[in-house]
């Protein structure tokens, strides 16, 4: 019989959730007793779990014996994906109407950010960003206002694993940069991508506060529109968009 928790949930599957997430925080990759050591667990039991996930297909064990996410957690990935843009979707369409920009949703995937929602604008030149599109987050505003929700170190581990590639001239070219920029983030409550993802394109980016995994919402378009004066007038809807979205995230969990 399965043992239960203090909490009177099953042990066993929350030791299973709490190994995939220590792989996806270790950027994807362990080592047995480097989530034993981070797991406080004894070796054999990592053990075991691990070899019912791989047998499963949820872990893959590499030839160098390193424990890594497996294939069949994708296909959950995207369905929660799909969920949570679903549910966001309604208040992005609210938010695109009143700033009259387009909106996108984005969670942190594998050191990268997904775009998960889109709201487009209604006018003719506008931005477009393909939902399921992945890119770089020291290089886009929602990746930036995600990345600002980690701390120095959990970003410097992600900008090792996947550098700061220059999507354009204004990209952030160094870590110093990027986590300068961070802290700013944190303490005005927004992002700005400043050309980096994309010249004539500026976008505002709010975390949403309390999401699953680390999420942002935004708004874009041609520069010659959004402007500081567009910033000033979209800011606090956009963030006000970011507390919906939490909450409705709230009720569904309640």
């Amino acid at each position: 019989m399965a043992e239960r928790s203090a909490g009177g949930g099953v042990q066993s599957v929350e030791r299973v959730f709490e190994l995939l997430e220590l792989i996806t925080d270790a950027g994807g990759s362990a080592t047995l007793s480097e989530l034993s050591a981070t797991a406080g667990l004894p070796l054999p039991t990592i053990h075991r779990l691990l070899r019912t996930l791989v047998k499963l297909g949820y872990a893959r064990q590499l030839p160098t014996r390193r424990y890594v996410l497996g294939p069949r957690l994708i296909r959950l990935g995207e369905g929660a994906g799909k969920q949570l843009g679903a549910l966001a979707t309604p208040v992005l369409r609210k938010l695109a109407d009143e700033v009259g920009e387009t909106a996108n949703m984005a969670v942190l995937d594998s050191d990268q950010v997904l775009y998960i929602a889109q709201a487009p604008s209604r006018h003719s030149m506008r931005t477009f960003t393909e939902v399921g599109r992945r890119a770089h987050s020291h290089a886009t505003g929602v990746g930036k206002a995600i990345l600002a929700q980690l701390t120095d170190e959990q970003v410097r581990g992600i900008v090792a694993r996947t550098g700061l590639p220059a999507a354009t001239p204004a990209s952030i070219p160094s870590i110093e940069g990027l986590l300068a920029d961070l802290a700013i983030i944190r303490e005005r409550g927004y992002a700005i991508d400043e050309q980096e993802q994309e010249l004539g394109v500026r976008c505002f980016a709010a975390a949403v506060p309390d999401a699953p995994t680390p999420t942002a919402i935004s708004v874009s378009g041609p520069v010659s529109r959004v402007d500081e004066a567009f910033g000033e007038r979209a800011v606090p809807m956009l963030q006000a968009a970011a507390r919906e979205i939490s909450g409705d995230l709230a009720l569904q969990h309640a």
